[in-house]
């Protein structure tokens, strides 16, 4: 189904593609690949659909769940969690791994004492077999361990030809940052990655995924209706999922609106809320800059006057410059310009 929220596991559910699934398969015999959008753009649908078509062993860690200040057991519990999902097509490489304990169907590692098992040996013994280690999300691996991630990446670039590294990642300059790929300090540096980019949905194709959808829900919805759904969500297919769902539930576009607004500024009350952990005053200023954009200021000195007055204080430029590359580093904005439309319409909400 189309509509249905979750991410899509087979093909058949993923709509308009087959490009990207096509460069995927490509190209995974290279030691790194990246798989860059913005939310809600279908990342894990398409990461999904590749890894299950792909019929090689696969784990999939996902790292939506790391707090900013993750520590060893954090980490290696989402790598816990990863193996045991793929417990089947690897429990005979893990009964070797020292450290390494399988209870059931649940697989426990070692993360300090004399057991304890570094990310790089586990990665030289999955190496054993032809596999894809696919991470979501993984710009959430920035904090107080991403040197020795980074490490452990590098050795398995080098020395475990069997592995193929699939990195997702929505907060797309946050991503490079944490692979620090240009940076002379990073263990990543001048290793090349292959970069799979997806896009919003062009032309009809936002059209089309609507009416398909309401058909698979034998749902009979006007032109009209499609249209402005079609125009205001600007072929995103998470918004347009959340949009068909929703339309299906209320029947009114008004409201459908209104759900998608509530929604993305929740979170981008989230974002506020972990720059209050700074300061307040932090906060108030990314708030201050998110409404400024919103409301059409696109250029530097535009948005440097609109601040000021919105908060009565005149901002220091290194101080506008590091909020804005930040929220583009997030992906939330590109040129002045919100790169969601939902999101613009909830920054100017923001209270």
């Amino acid at each position: 189904m189309l509509f249905d929220e979750r991410p899509k596991f087979n093909r058949v559910d993923l709509f308009d593609r087959e490009h990207e699934l096509n460069l995927l398969s490509q190209n995974f015999f290279r030691p790194l690949i990246l798989l860059t959008g913005i939310r809600r753009i279908g990342k894990t649908s398409l990461l999904q659909v590749f890894l299950n078509e792909s019929k090689l062993p696969y784990i999939l860690v996902d790292c939506r769940s790391l707090k900013e200040n993750y520590g060893w057991s954090d980490l290696y519990m989402v790598f816990s969690k990863a193996l045991s999902s793929s417990l089947e097509k690897i429990i005979d490489i893990l009964k070797k791994i020292k450290g390494v304990s399988i209870l059931g169907n649940y697989v426990e590692i070692s993360w300090k004492g004399r057991n304890f098992v570094s990310l790089a040996n586990l990665f030289d013994h999955l190496n054993e077999k032809r596999m894809i280690i696919a991470i979501d999300e993984a710009q959430k691996l920035r904090g107080p361990l991403s040197k020795e991630i980074k490490d452990a990446l590098a050795h398995a670039y080098d020395y475990d030809r069997n592995i193929t590294f699939i990195l997702t990642g929505s907060e797309v300059g946050l991503l490079y940052d944490f692979l620090g790929v240009e940076d002379e300090n990073s263990p990543l540096y001048a290793r090349f990655f292959y970069e799979v980019r997806l896009e919003r949905f062009k032309g009809d194709k936002s059209r089309e995924f609507l009416k398909k959808g309401f058909d698979e829900l034998s749902l009979r919805v006007s032109d009209d209706i499609i249209e402005q759904i079609a125009e205001y969500f600007d072929g995103i297919p998470g918004w347009l999922t959340f949009a068909g769902n929703s339309y299906l539930v209320h029947k009114d576009i008004k409201r459908v609106k209104e759900l998608s607004i509530e929604v993305a500024k929740r979170e981008l009350k989230s974002l506020l809320v972990s720059k209050r952990r700074v300061s307040e005053i932090v906060s108030n200023r990314y708030k201050s800059v998110l409404k400024c954009i919103a409301r059409g200021n696109n250029s530097w000195s535009e948005i440097m006057r609109c601040v000021s007055k919105e908060t009565g204080v005149t901002l220091h430029g290194s101080v506008l410059i590091n909020i804005l590359k930040q929220l583009e580093n997030l992906s939330i904005i590109k040129d002045y310009e919100f790169l969601d439309p939902v999101y613009k319409e909830a920054a100017m909400k923001l209270r």
